[in-house]
């Protein structure tokens, strides 16, 4: 689920209100180091930005906006299997910080359309709002989005899901000094589904490279399946799943990014196996693709591989699962994992499990916030109502 616009949907209809501005790249005048360029896309005033929140219930940016936002595209260099390529994403810049900023950076969920990607849409998605209140903010793409589209996205991998976010902020740092914005030296992360794992990933990356040179300030993460092994043996013993589209998107990502010599027929059966090229190829979305293939596992898999998996013979699949899953890793900042009790797409359990693994790891600020009734859908508007106050408090306890 995209960490995007459904939020604030029946409020899409006050975007005319934003000033649409020259797109002309802009030359950064200063040394190339991962930045390529950044393009003014939109401009929100503060006041229009005020009458978005009074129309939005139970909004925790009520007394927080104080700041016009300027939206840029940026473009920046990052790593893809050991090359490097460019990669893009967005600044939300307050206008004329009062003070110094905190840097946070906002994870999105999984988007099978390239056009869902956050550079491609200029429309109000609601996070201006965390830059209305004095947070440069970024949101990566991610690879195989925006300017590295002709990528295929390698979909819940640590490595680049990290160097993407990272990357983006180093990229975002430059700009800061080309256009004299000071930081506070602070930096937040969140997201949700796959940007919760993607924030995970980022944060993990971050706390272990000091010469990354960012000190995490908190993170917030909601129903990333930063356990991949123990989702894993929900596929072997439950041969129904709701969303299809994300083993597609998965096995995919995964022989194309690790080079496995194995076509999708090993995995698939037909008539799917020749289907998913096209179904992923970018311009469906999600519900799409599911109507395309079958929640039975037993007819989704080819049956070799399938029984396969479910007797531990994948060995190739079974360790890239096992080396992208969080199971060796402990937040050393205050760390708040948010999941809805009624999520059948990525399971309450595994939530649960990173939590205790992260305790039994040493972690001593990590919190489970339980959402009750909560499903993948609706948990997300709960979780940024409780994460915004959080940041706040410690943006002020640390300033």
């Amino acid at each position: 689920m995209k960490l995007k616009t459904y939020i604030f949907l029946s409020f899409l209809t006050l975007a005319s209100f934003a000033c649409d501005k020259d797109s002309d790249p802009i030359d950064p005048t200063i040394e190339e180091q991962q930045l390529v360029s950044y393009t003014l896309m939109q401009e929100y005033p503060l006041a229009n930005l005020q009458l978005l929140v009074s129309l939005i219930p139970d909004n925790p940016y009520a007394n927080s906006l104080r700041y016009s936002v300027s939206i840029y595209k940026v473009v920046y260099k990052t790593t893809y299997k050991n090359e490097v390529i460019e990669a893009s994403g967005v600044l939300y810049l307050p206008q004329n910080l009062a003070e110094p900023g905190p840097l946070l950076s906002l994870q999105h969920g999984t988007a099978f359309r390239k056009n869902d990607a956050p550079s491609a849409n200029t429309d109000f998605n609601g996070f201006e709002l965390f830059a209305a209140a004095g947070y440069i903010t970024f949101m990566p793409d991610y690879i195989g989005y925006g300017a590295s589209a002709d990528n295929v996205h390698p979909y819940y991998d640590q490595e680049h899901s990290a160097l993407a976010v990272i990357d983006l902020l180093k990229a975002g740092k430059e700009i800061l000094d080309a256009e004299n914005v000071e930081a506070s030296g602070q930096v937040f992360l969140a997201g949700y589904s796959e940007g919760g794992y993607v924030t995970m990933a980022a944060a993990r990356e971050i706390e272990e490279e000091p010469a990354h040179g960012l000190t995490l300030t908190a993170i917030a993460a909601g129903a990333g399946g930063y356990d991949l092994v123990h989702m894993l043996e929900g596929v072997k013993t439950n041969s129904f799943y709701s969303y299809p589209a994300y083993f597609a998107f998965l096995l995919n990502g995964y022989r194309v990014t690790y080079d496995w010599d194995k076509p999708l027929s090993y995995f698939f059966q037909e008539p799917y196996a020749s289907q998913i090229p096209t179904l992923l190829d970018g311009t469906q979305g999600g519900s799409y693709i599911n109507s395309n293939l079958t929640t039975d596992l037993n007819a989704l898999f080819d049956p070799g591989f399938y029984n396969r998996l479910k007797s531990n013979e994948e060995a190739q699949l079974q360790q890239a699962l096992m080396s992208n899953s969080f199971r060796d890793y402990s937040p050393q900042v205050p760390t708040r994992l948010y999941h809805g009790t009624a999520d059948t797409t990525v399971p309450l359990e595994n939530s649960q499990n990173t939590f205790d693994r992260f305790i039994e790891n040493g972690s001593e600020s990590v919190e489970l916030i339980v959402i009750p009734n909560g499903t993948h859908s609706s948990s997300l508007l709960p979780m940024i109502q409780s994460l915004f106050p959080w940041f706040e408090d410690l943006r002020n306890d640390n300033a």
